[in-house]
């Protein structure tokens, strides 16, 4: 406890998480500080006092030589749990036996491994509660950082506390956990006060010492109590007694750091080569370290000076001291040695029960050159993929292609390697394993898929026209060689240019097509992807009403399939965000719907977290033009979890038309400090569609067309519909009618093209605005009409407040009162707030006040707590309520209590009766 001195605050935080988890109020705690700083020390007082509360404990220990296998550290918290697993839904527990190497199978997505860690979790809390603890957390593997990430967002309820201990100053390729980890609650731990240092110090001394080395001592220490404890034990005799050394320019944990190197090297060398051995295993396993005891002919209890100098201690497992210790022995050790060390665990691990281990020792004892290494690693990388270990494939791959003595070879693992390092999301890395691949013997596939990668890795990074234009390039490079890929590039390098449009590069999208033209044919019968591509070249080389049945065509591919053969899972998931999209641009809203909630129950079915976020994004947008913006509020919680950028788009659509200003412009901005590093892309041109909407709304129409005309200069927002609209209102209402019959020309061609209600609804409306004297009654009536067989409730409610506001205008009230009062109680009802408050001004000014909505009691719950209460009422489980909403069956029940009270109500029969509106 000495090492806690003066850290009252800190050891307050962590005891109140153990009693909150205790009662059922789940909670995580991230601690940070540089090495030394009193981290452990708080884990193991923590440790204590859940123990002596009745807690099970679980303990992950992050290793610098672990961290390239994937899920290693999220198996050091979940391996005593497993006998749980078999409580947990079959494909959850598939997840885990997959990302535990315990059995084969296509590669778990991390949200599905992240939901089977939670319900496992939840599951062993329930016998008593629980208390994860993840000390030098910064060396945790990417795959296991970012699923206790999701974990610790996700807990609520639960008897569970989880509690992070990450070093301050790692190296950037230890950034993945501090990144994951991120918006957590934490504290942060400091140096001690100078009293506490003294005291700490004083207790620590074996003997009197030199009061000018004291004060030395307690002013370079800076407060941190392992340097107060540990740089007395190791420092020169001289300088004890007050002599003249040059003091040290290291920081304090290097300094700490150094005095274990030299406490080490004053051992024999026996134990300091098999201690070498230990600090180059993570597993901490006894009995390994017995086998390679003899594989270098040292004897077992060859560590015993090193446990007397207090060093590590061994028992069934060997623990060091403190993780300085093993990065001190490990560094500090020759070469040589190194290589002996691992060539020894190689020998001693056995090849059928963990043979990564044994491939990743074998490949750091090579010196040089070596294929049977190179392969091993290469066989690792493979089983690490099907784990879904991008992170640790890749790194094996890497590994391997340094071995590889063969130039043909090796280009072929670093093109492999660089292909996975960019999956995992390491383009740097990827770049530069694709300069060794490059300058390798490839064949011209294998020069075509780096050109690809190239392509790949700058459009992720830059996101701009630039990254489109070497996508096109790729493809071409790719079409006589691999077709299919080659039509794929396409597609992408297409929806790249839609994307990424900007008013600096010209007629991109139509460049982009028209190369498109010249892709080869498929190489079989023409899949969704293939057909989708040659309607939206059609589109954008010949116009948009020739490109309109191909692109139906296409998309009823999709939801349908070709010839026979459905649309696959893969494609939808791939291709479903451009796909749904493309609905839009087309006007049909049964294949907007329809593709949405394929590419939903796709996404969460498989739990891809890469797609689920643009998944969630469109359904999103299908519930708010629907007009059910609490549905929608659910959908942008849902993809707030996912952490992906995308919700904040989802977030600001529905903020834009429930015409909440201040969230609006908080949205915009946070888009906005992104953008400049990422091109004129996706997120503005979705913040100009929205921003006109909201200026709209609020009858501010001249910031709405300034909105609407700069996304319009945008071809990737020509893409899109139903800015035209919005530019027209803004445009006719601001008194600029040029603009407004522009707008209005293409409108018009599209939904004629288009031919459904919601398109032709559209353009009657805009052309009723444009329209001036009786004529336009026509047009407003024929939209209603059209309108009213749409599904698009938002756009029928404001043709209802356009005409309102026109009648009144034309001086016939009574009519006017009767549009106003539907606009009024239909976007009352939906909570578009603005336009609400526009028909509330018209209808005030009819000499009519308008009623207030009617208080509903659903009105009480939350946009969660009523997303779980009409699931509930449908009839699903709080297991399956909990599945599709990534929260445990204990946090939905919780929830539901809630649900109870604030309804009055005391069963899920009774919430079935009730009208969740």
């Amino acid at each position: 406890m000495t090492h806690l001195l003066g850290r009252h605050a800190e050891r307050e935080a962590v005891e109140k998480l153990v009693a909150r988890a205790r009662t059922g109020h789940s909670g995580t705690l991230v601690v940070r500080g540089e090495a030394g700083i009193g981290k452990t020390a708080l884990l193991d007082h923590t440790r204590n006092v859940a123990r002596s509360s009745g807690f099970r404990v679980q303990v992950s220990v992050g290793v610098e030589s672990e961290s390239q296998f994937a899920f290693a550290g999220l198996h050091q918290v979940c391996a005593a749990l497993l006998p749980h697993a078999s409580d947990l839904p079959a494909p959850q527990q598939q997840a885990l036996a997959v990302a535990f190497g315990q059995q084969a199978g296509d590669p778990p997505d991390r949200f599905l491994v992240g939901l089977a860690t939670l319900n496992l979790l939840a599951e062993a809390a329930e016998e008593r509660p629980l208390l994860c603890l993840v000390d030098d957390a910064q060396w945790l593997d990417d795959a296991s950082a970012q699923v206790l990430a999701f974990v610790a967002r996700r807990l609520s309820a639960e008897r569970i506390a989880l509690l992070f201990a990450l070093r301050d100053g790692a190296r950037e390729d230890a950034a993945a956990a501090s990144t994951a980890l991120a918006d957590l609650p934490e504290v942060r731990l400091e140096g001690l006060c100078e009293a506490d240092a003294r005291e700490l110090l004083a207790s620590a001394l074996p003997a009197p010492l030199d009061e000018r080395v004291f004060e030395r001592i307690i002013a370079e220490s800076y407060g941190n109590p392992l340097a107060l404890v540990e740089l007395p034990l190791s420092a020169a005799a001289a300088q004890l007694a007050g002599g003249y050394e040059v003091p040290s320019a290291l920081d304090v944990p290097r300094r700490v750091e150094e005095s274990f190197r030299r406490r080490s090297q004053s051992l024999p060398a026996d134990t300091q080569l098999l201690l070498l051995a230990a600090a180059a295993d993570p597993t901490g396993d006894a009995a390994l370290l017995c086998r390679v005891s003899a594989q270098l002919g040292v004897a077992e209890d060859a560590l015993a000076p090193a446990e007397a100098a207090g060093l590590l201690v061994v028992d069934n497992r060997v623990t060091f001291r403190h993780p300085l210790v093993r990065s001190a022995v490990y560094r500090a050790a020759p070469p040589p040695d190194v290589r002996r060390a691992h060539d020894a665990l190689a020998a001693a691990t056995d090849p059928d029960t963990d043979p990564d281990r044994r491939a990743w020792h074998r490949a750091q004892a090579v010196q040089g050159t070596d294929e049977d290494a190179a392969a091993e690693l290469e066989r690792s990388a493979d089983r690490a993929r099907a784990r879904g270990g991008l992170a640790a494939s890749a790194a094996f791959m890497a590994q391997a292609a340094t071995l590889t003595p063969e130039p043909g070879a090796r280009a072929r693992r670093a093109l492999e390697a660089a292909y996975a390092k960019h999956e995992a999301g390491a383009s740097e890395a990827a770049s530069e394993l694709l300069a060794m691949a490059a300058a390798g013997p490839l064949d011209a596939l294998q020069r075509a898929r780096v050109e690809l990668l190239r392509a790949r890795i700058a459009f992720h990074v830059a996101r701009d026209g630039e990254g489109a234009v070497m996508l096109l390039k790729a493809a071409e490079g790719l079409a006589r060689l691999h077709p299919a890929l080659s039509r794929e590039t396409y597609l992408d390098a297409l929806d790249a240019a839609i994307s990424t449009g900007d008013p600096g590069m010209g007629s991109a999208v139509r460049d982009v097509a028209e190369a498109a033209r010249r892709a080869p044919v498929p190489p079989g019968p023409p899949r969704p992807a293939d057909l989708l591509l040659d309607g939206l070249v059609t589109t954008f080389t010949r116009g948009h009403a020739a490109g309109v049945p191909e692109l139906r065509q296409a998309l009823a591919a999709f939801c349908d399939g070709v010839s026979g053969d459905p649309a696959t899972d893969a494609d939808i998931r791939r291709w479903g965000w451009l796909a749904a999209r493309t609905a839009m641009t087309i006007f049909d809203e049964d294949l907007f719907f329809t593709l949405g909630a394929h590419h939903m129950r796709s996404a969460r079915e498989a739990g891809a977290l890469a797609t689920l976020p643009a998944a969630l994004l469109v359904q999103s947008v299908i519930l708010v033009l629907s007009g059910e913006f609490t549905r929608a509020a659910e959908q942008t919680e849902a993809a707030a979890a996912t952490k992906a950028g995308l919700h904040l788009h989802a977030r600001l659509i529905l903020a834009a038309w429930r015409g909440h200003a201040e969230e609006a412009a908080e949205i915009t901005s946070l888009i906005g400090e992104a953008g400049p590093a990422r091109g004129r892309s996706a997120e503005m041109i979705i913040a100009g569609y929205a921003l006109a909407v909201l200026h709209n709304g609020s009858g501010d129409y001249a910031a709405a067309h300034s909105a609407a005309a700069r996304g319009i200069e945008c071809e990737g927002l020509k893409y899109n519909n139903l800015i035209y609209s919005e530019l027209v209102e803004a445009a006719s209402r601001s008194g600029q009618p040029e603009s407004a019959t522009e707008a209005l020309a293409e409108l018009t061609a599209r939904a004629n093209a288009a031919g459904t209600p919601w398109g032709l609804g559209l353009a009657a409306r805009s052309r009723a605005l444009t329209t001036s004297g009786p004529a336009a009654e026509d047009h407003y009536r024929e939209a209603l009409d059209h309108l009213a067989r749409s599904r698009m409730a938002t756009h029928l409610a404001r043709t209802h407040l356009v005409y309102g506001e026109w009648l009144r205008r034309e001086g016939r009230r009574q009519e006017a009162r009767e549009q106003l009062r539907t606009a009024h109680d239909m976007l009352t009802t939906m909570g578009a707030e603005a336009f609400a408050a526009r028909a509330a001004r018209e209808l005030r000014a009819t000499g009519e006040h308008p009623q207030k909505r009617t208080a509903q009691p659903t009105d009480a719950l939350t946009a969660q707590e009523l997303h779980i209460a009409r699931l509930v009422a449908s009839g699903a489980t709080s297991r399956e309520v909990g599945t599709q909403l990534f929260l445990s069956p204990r946090t939905i029940e919780a929830h539901l209590r809630n649900i109870f009270r604030k309804l009055g109500i005391t069963s899920r029969r009774q919430l079935r009766d009730m009208p969740l509106t």
